[in-house]
């Protein structure tokens, strides 16, 4: 019984002092998952854990500890906003990974993110032709944002009073280097097709496309691996 009553005043001491430290250290803990955030959120759960539940050792020695790495956190918060060398070394920086509808495949392997990973970020906003995209960045957050090619911008049918046929989905063709033949047979396409359409377009060795998509109109969209940026950018420093 005695026991049971040491667990729940220490339960209560680690969920107030987590509390506590949460509301000290911002509300960007929560609105921003970033590394240092997760790695955070983690080693806080586990010594409130241990707090609220290890018997074996003395209550005031766990408490400190969690309140030594709160203070930890916080100074390299504050460093961080006072640093922003320090701050891009911790937190990392945004890294462009569209640029005038290619993408830039180096710098999405630079963060082990795949072609799918890619792709499901845009479909979260609403994109489905990367060719329509002008810039993408990767954000510290792990979320990308976008920004549309002028011409694809959207406009509200109803304001133009016009009738248009709805888009379908594009499918992939190709992904790293690889046939994807079940999307080619679904719309009555062969190899021998796309091969065809390759070589007018300059490709002689499809290992060298890193991406590609179909549209309705049989229309092919082509990311090589090699895009031929020379520039190079630091999207943390644009104005």
């Amino acid at each position: 019984m005695n026991q049971i009553f040491e667990i729940i005043i220490q339960t209560v001491l680690s969920f107030f002092s987590i509390f506590f430290i949460a509301r000290i250290l911002g509300r960007q803990q929560v609105a921003q998952l970033t590394l240092t955030e997760y790695i955070n959120g983690i080693t806080f759960g586990s010594i409130a854990a241990t707090v609220a539940t290890d018997l074996n050792q003395r209550t005031w020695q766990h408490m400190a500890g969690l309140f030594i790495f709160g203070i930890l956190t916080y100074v390299m918060a504050y460093v961080n906003i006072k640093s922003r060398r320090l701050s891009k070394i911790v937190q990392g920086e945004p890294v462009i990974v569209i640029k005038n509808g290619k993408i830039l495949e180096k710098n999405l392997f630079r963060f082990h993110y795949t072609i799918d990973d890619l792709t499901h970020l845009l479909r979260k906003k609403d994109i489905f032709d990367i060719s329509s995209v002008e810039c993408g960045i990767l954000e510290t957050t792990g979320e990308i944002s976008i920004l549309k090619k002028a011409a694809k911008e959207n406009v509200k049918v109803e304001d133009l009073n016009i009738q248009i046929k709805q888009e379908e989905i594009e499918k992939e063709i190709i992904v790293t280097g690889n046939i994807i033949y079940e999307n080619l047979k679904s719309k009555n396409l062969s190899a021998a097709w796309l091969l065809k359409q390759l070589k007018s377009m300059g490709i002689k060795d499809i290992k060298n496309v890193f991406y590609g998509t179909i549209d309705e109109n049989n229309k092919i969209y082509i990311d090589r691996y090699e895009d031929r940026f020379s520039e190079k950018e630091d999207i943390t420093e644009l104005q």
